[in-house]
């Protein structure tokens, strides 16, 4: 399911704007609710899934929507194509830039070759990019979290909540990014239980392969490691992940969320009741803090990073059945406590 959203549109495209952005990805949102001096507003580029996926665009898409409504700027959102290339990215990225809008934010990793690019061609507006530290470009917010720690409470979380000491992991992607929530939600699971059971799986090799954007892929891997005797899941694989947690729910076992508050989401109300918790990091937050910083005049840029500590990470407490469990909160708020003070460190890798 994806949700599209229209605001009205204040001025008119171009023709050959359209065309443009058309060609580069589906925009799903035009808006200028007032303006603003630093440029036309927010531009927001959608990750592998694109809008709908309840999870990591989704929170981007909440940032871009409280910046619109509290900064009363203007925004524009556009998804991207199944199979794209850099290309296109690059492409995106720039006719947000030439368009006026400021920032311009690439939801994810995969933008970093594109945003390398296109800022150094714009060096007077501020570009953000989610989830990669690599561009050092004095006019580049990287915008980054410590998933591994929100994740090594997940396992904590999944180590209680478990009735046959044996839990499974779900990567979309093999590569280093996943890795942190893996190792944080292994090693939360292994500091309750050492001899817990736990079963791995990524989706695919490659982001390209559809490891982010498949449900169907993440529910066969649900299925799999429920035959093995998992009843707690935790899946960091964007999109592919409500399959995941349609299978958890059919099976009535737990699943464990990721980025955003999935027990929240609309789309999968009715599997909320095997929804345990989500592993979030605030997403929107750091959209809307790089949107204020530029109207604010006083751009943020280098490596932004958020943790347990800053509030940026965390576990979310909407299912009353874990909120309620004081064994279980009692352990998470030890876990937590290490954490932040540093007597716990949590790998990642």
């Amino acid at each position: 399911m994806r949700r599209v959203s229209r605001i009205a549109v204040a001025g008119v495209a171009t023709a050959s704007l359209a065309v443009a952005l058309s060609a580069c990805g589906g925009s799903s949102t035009d808006a200028s609710s007032g303006g603003s001096a630093k440029g036309k507003g927010i531009g927001l580029a959608y990750d592998i899934g694109g809008k709908g996926d309840q999870s990591f665009n989704d929170a981007a898409f909440a940032g871009f929507q409280k910046a619109e409504k509290d900064l009363k700027i203007g925004g524009r959102d556009i998804e991207p194509q199944d199979g794209e290339s850099d290309a296109d990215k690059v492409q995106r990225l720039e006719q947000l830039a030439k368009s006026g809008y400021n920032p311009v934010i690439g939801v994810g990793f995969v933008y970093a070759p594109a945003i390398k690019e296109v800022a150094a061609k714009y060096p007077k507006i501020t570009f953000g990019i989610i989830d990669d530290d690599q561009d050092k470009a004095a006019n580049v917010a990287d915008m980054v979290f410590h998933e591994e720690e929100a994740s090594y409470l997940a396992g904590v979380a999944a180590a209680k909540a478990t009735k046959k000491d044996h839990i499974g992991f779900i990567g979309g992607v093999d590569i280093p990014l996943i890795h942190k929530f893996q190792a944080g939600y292994v090693q939360g699971a292994k500091s309750v239980n050492p001899k817990i059971k736990i079963e791995s799986q990524y989706l695919t090799q490659t982001p390209q392969e559809g490891g982010f954007a498949s449900p169907d892929k993440g529910k066969d891997a649900a299925e799999g490691q429920i035959d093995a005797g998992a009843d707690v899941l935790y899946a960091a694989a964007g999109l592919s992940g409500q399959g995941v947690i349609q299978s958890a729910a059919s099976h009535k076992v737990w699943a464990i969320g990721v980025d955003s508050d999935q027990y929240k989401q609309d789309a999968l109300a009715k599997y909320k009741d095997y929804i345990l918790t989500s592993a979030t990091k605030d997403v929107a937050g750091a959209v809307f803090n790089l949107a204020k910083s530029v109207q604010d005049g006083k751009p943020a840029t280098g490596v932004v990073r958020a943790s347990l500590a800053t509030g940026g990470v965390g576990l979310a407490d909407s299912n009353p059945t874990f909120k309620n469990n004081a064994d279980l909160q009692a352990a998470l708020k030890k876990a937590e406590a290490g954490i932040k003070d540093g007597s716990i460190k949590v790998k990642t890798s």
